[in-house]
């Protein structure tokens, strides 16, 4: 049996990915989205093991401790994570993946799997992203001022990813990422 495939997709907060990652899963039904693991509190509207796995600190370092997880980051003060077992599962059962995490996770699973496949999701400009993030209602001007200097931060990083997709128009960043799925599936 053919093994999967790894992609990591990664951009600043609000730069869309996780609506790209939503509609690409959508597009192809084959493809498995490993849910990461947070301590971070659930935003209203999120579902525990459908938009994160939300767990508290000792938990997680206890992952840690025990090379639990794929990858893992603290981004303004929680920690993230990928669980390891159910990734590689995916991947022996000849399932494609879809990793979801910042380029500190991505430079973190290229070390360890350097054949995926990392695709960075710019936004159109940083105006535009700081009017995403503030229409999300859901954070502090505190905490949007910090989420903007940490997007600057990961594109800082972008040019360390095999493909840069900039999201003005989601359907044509949906169908990119889906191209570049099924050439190097190739």
């Amino acid at each position: 049996m053919k093994k999967g495939k790894l992609f990591v997709i990664s951009g600043p907060s609000g730069a869309g990915k996780g609506t790209i990652c939503k509609k690409v899963l959508e597009a192809d039904r084959s493809i498995r989205f490993s849910v990461s693991m947070t301590t971070r509190s659930p935003r209203e509207g999120e579902v525990n093991a459908v938009d994160y796995h939300f767990t508290d600190k000792d938990s997680f370092r206890r992952l840690i401790e025990t090379d639990g997880l794929l990858e893992h980051n603290m981004y303004l003060g929680n920690y993230y994570g990928t669980p390891k077992e159910q990734v590689f599962s995916w991947l022996e059962e000849g399932h494609n993946v879809i990793l979801e995490i910042d380029y500190h996770g991505a430079i973190q699973v290229r070390s360890s799997c350097p054949e995926c496949i990392l695709i960075f999701i710019m936004p159109p400009s940083v105006d535009e992203l700081r009017e995403r993030l503030r229409g999300r209602g859901s954070e502090s001007q505190e905490d949007i001022d910090k989420r903007l200097g940490e997007a600057l931060n990961d594109i800082a990083h972008a040019d360390m990813y095999d493909y840069r997709i900039v999201n003005d128009d989601v359907d044509a960043a949906v169908a990119r990422v889906l191209e570049i799925i099924n050439r190097e599936e190739e």
